[in-house]
């Protein structure tokens, strides 16, 4: 017969969180259907690992039945966790985002069909920069089964997206400032959009959170009271969204590309400020603060040159 041990430790329990979920996720076992059996176990104080004198506390737990799965799904399954929630929404928001882009590219009397046909493109550029940019973040993933089929990173997706439609524009003749503005407001408008599909499909979670503006969430792992990170960075790409499009309806006068750097810039600038609520460990310690002083000269510069009669 043949069986499986699995011991699961939450850290950093806070006292009036509330209620926690944990999953453990088993790989490599025989097909079919098991039984499992959840205990609690007592470890004493002061010791940071299981001692071979530890035991089981109490009657063993509730037992429950199920079958085996396809290990990228089994992967991403939690309570709390909306499958395909994550892929629904950023598709919502690419296709919002182009569709903005065309409304203001018409008004700007640039060819509408030529630059939704390059913007498809980068869209696809900029899905497997994501994905390239998390695999180099996370070599890991590679070794591990199903590994490398999950997991992106929006900071590869907007460098692929971006190069892909400045070079599409130099080589087609379409005006590269004035495309980079209309596709500001539709970027970050489908940014905000993508970022509720994280905090649905449990990843860039937030701290653990007693407080009472915290939300039940998952990161896939742990389900508890978090800091809505996610729904923060939400709300500050669709505030910024809303002021490129304003930008861009209204002030005509303003060098090309301005509102497209200062779009980017201030989104960079407070993702950054909203980083250190991830329960996510920083792999730097100076990175964020260097990109945040670059962000911010690169905001006040830009302000500076479109302000400039």
């Amino acid at each position: 017969m043949d069986v499986f041990t699995v011991e699961e430790t939450v850290e950093r329990v806070l006292p009036g969180s509330g209620r926690i979920a944990v999953t453990a996720r088993v790989l490599d076992l025989t097909p079919g259907q098991w039984t499992a059996t959840a205990a609690p176990v007592s470890i004493p104080q002061r010791a940071s690992r299981r001692p071979p004198g530890a035991t089981r506390a109490g009657h063993p737990g509730p037992t429950s039945s199920g079958s085996t799965g396809f290990a990228p799904l089994i992967r991403v399954r939690a309570p709390g966790v909306r499958i395909g929630a994550w892929p629904a929404l950023v598709a919502l928001g690419a296709t919002v985002a182009l569709g903005i882009q065309a409304l203001l590219a018409t008004r700007a009397g640039l060819p509408v069909a030529q630059v939704a046909v390059l913007s498809t493109i980068a869209c696809l550029a900029g899905l497997l920069g994501a994905k390239l940019y998390y695999l180099a973040q996370h070599p890991q993933q590679l070794s591990a089964r199903g590994g490398g089929l999950g997991g992106m990173c929006l900071q590869g997706f907007v460098l692929a997206a971006v190069a892909t439609i400045v070079a599409g524009a130099l080589s087609t003749g379409v005006p590269v400032g004035a495309l980079l503005d209309v596709t500001a407001p539709g970027l970050v408008f489908g940014i905000g959009i993508g970022r509720l599909g994280c905090f649905f499909g449990g990843c860039c979670a937030g701290r653990p959170t007693a407080s009472r503006w915290g939300l039940w969430s998952s990161d896939r792992r742990r389900g508890l009271r978090r800091i809505p990170v996610q729904l923060m960075e939400s709300a500050l790409a669709m505030l910024l969204g809303l002021a490129a499009l304003r930008a861009v309806e209204t002030v005509t006068a303003h060098p090309a590309g301005t509102v497209f750097i200062a779009a980017i810039a201030a989104y960079t600038l407070g993702r950054q400020l909203l980083f250190p609520l991830r329960d996510l460990p920083r792999k730097t310690t100076r990175g964020r603060i260097l990109t945040m002083a670059l962000s911010g000269l690169v905001l006040a510069a830009d302000i500076a040159v479109a302000l400039l009669p």
